[in-house]
């Protein structure tokens, strides 16, 4: 089974509680939490024989307390540093203490200098304050040692919902082993690199548990949106698969809105039609063969167009413009209704007005996708999302407040949307951050939602294979390059088991 959903803290707590009540002893869970880290740092620090657990005064500590003893069991010399009076530990954790009778120090005296790894087990996902004087000093103690640290659960300091550090002080993981599921910081920056390579231990806790959670995040892989992936059929022909329109820009600005209508073409559908003056086409037709190009009239647009040629999807953004002919353009996009994807200019066009963004969706009776960057976000959204807010909950409030999905691009990037559900990609390479690629995965996306996608899942799909793309390509990828990878990652995604 492919394990993809993120879980909050809380909901975390919830399937804890409901795996004790449908009856496996909260005692079994640590130590099969325990278990894991102990098995952890035997297979990646094989040789290292000395071990120092850093324990903190709750759960996360009796883990620690638990791996402590099984490291011991395996002939290695372990020391636990303590945070806190052993003698208040209680329930699951003082029962895992009371079991280890190894040597125990308080975490002023904590011989870093003398270990060979460190394990992490200060304080797990649901910390919701920062660190103490005491901690805090500790942790960046650990951090300066030079020593790998292994976190339990997520590093020290860092919020397992947001992917921040609740202050000043944070471990930071050489690798990090949780449990049951992913937590959303395990996904989203800084968190993920603050983590290191994380590992997911299975401690016993049902599905059923698991199930009792609303969970509403997941880690974005196929297996979250793959049923509703476009099947290609035997009788299929062009305009059955869907008819992609990309609104192109002035004559000077022709390549962004040329990379959208490749990529769409890229992802499967089976007509792409450039709509613009005839100046810019002319720069078109020396560049594409494939795509069909279509003058818009000098007084109606491209609404004849978009109305009489059953368009599946449309793309209005990439090198648009922002004056008042882009607005009319846009505007006659709306109004013509059907699934569109929004990217670059329109966030400028609706500067700290999406009600209004959201309005003119509604108005025409369409969907939309929202690609933006953070700073386009910001420019469209104003005041009306916290900027401290993390990126999870920033999409989601963006998506409720205009009625659409909405893509917060990144190496994080989130989809979320209206009704709350939400991913998380992972996959985008750091080479992906290159000028026109945001304007491919406007495309991409387009291409999926002309062949019949929901816009949720396509947009979580465009995300997946833009970045698969951009690692296909490597180092020294250009936007131009990704297009043309997309046929092999379809390729690898045809033959998986997702």
């Amino acid at each position: 089974m492919v394990v993809i959903e993120l879980v909050l803290p809380s909901e975390m707590a919830a399937i804890d509680r409901a795996a004790i009540a449908s009856g496996v002893p909260g005692t079994r869970l640590m130590e099969n939490a325990g278990a894991a880290v102990a098995d952890a740092v035997s297979r990646h620090w094989r040789d290292s024989r000395r071990v120092l657990v850093l324990a903190g005064p709750g759960n996360n500590g009796g883990d620690g307390f638990v791996a402590a003893r099984l490291l011991a069991e395996t002939g290695r010399e372990v020391r636990v540093a303590l945070l806190g009076d052993r003698d208040a530990l209680q329930g699951d954790a003082g029962a895992a203490a009371a079991r280890w009778d190894g040597p125990t120090v308080e975490i002023a005296a904590a011989p870093l200098d003398w270990a060979e790894v460190i394990v992490d087990a200060l304080f797990g996902a649901g910390l919701s304050r920062p660190l103490d004087s005491r901690g805090a000093a500790l942790v960046s103690a650990a951090n300066t040692s030079g020593k790998p640290i292994l976190a339990v659960d997520v590093p020290s300091g860092l919020d397992g919902g947001t992917g921040k550090p609740l202050g000043f002080a944070c471990i930071r993981a050489t690798k990090t082993v949780t449990f049951v599921r992913l937590k959303p910081g395990h996904v989203l920056l800084p968190g993920r690199a603050l983590c290191g390579e994380v590992t997911l231990a299975d401690i016993g806790a049902p599905e059923s548990a698991v199930a009792a959670a609303p969970v509403q995040a997941w880690l974005n892989r196929p297996a979250l949106w793959r049923e509703a992936f476009p099947e290609l059929r035997l009788d299929g022909h062009k305009y059955s698969r869907g008819h992609v329109a990309v609104w192109s820009g002035g004559l000077l600005a022709t390549g962004a809105s040329r990379l959208a209508a490749m990529a769409a073409l890229r992802a499967g559908a089976g007509a792409v039609t450039l709509v613009g003056a005839r100046p810019a086409l002319k720069i078109h037709a020396a560049h594409v063969t494939a795509i069909m190009l279509r003058e818009a009239d000098d007084r109606a647009g491209w609404a004849p167009f978009l109305c009489e040629r059953k368009i599946g999807a449309w793309v209005f953004g990439p090198g648009a413009g922002t004056d008042d002919a882009a607005r009319a353009i846009l505007d006659q996009g709306f109004s013509a209704g059907g699934h569109a994807v929004l990217d670059a200019d329109v966030f400028s066009i609706f500067a700290g007005r999406p009600e209004e963004l959201a309005a003119a969706i509604e108005d025409g009776g369409g969907e939309a996708v929202l690609t933006p960057h953070e700073g386009e976000f910001a420019r469209l959204m104003g005041d009306r999302v916290r900027p401290d807010d993390s990126k999870l909950d920033r999409a989601r409030a963006a998506a409720a407040l205009t009625g659409s999905v909405v893509v917060l691009k990144g190496p994080d990037t989130v989809v979320a949307a209206p009704d709350g559900r939400a991913s998380i990609a992972d996959n985008a390479p750091a080479y992906l951050a290159t000028a026109g690629a945001g304007d491919v995965l406007a495309g991409i996306c387009a291409g999926l939602l002309a062949q019949g996608m929901p816009s949720f899942e396509a947009a979580s799909a465009a995300v997946w294979l833009h970045g698969e793309a951009a690692r296909a390509v490597g180092r020294g990828l250009v936007a131009d390059d990704l297009p043309v990878a997309l046929p092999s990652v379809l390729r690898l995604l045809d033959g998986e088991d997702a």
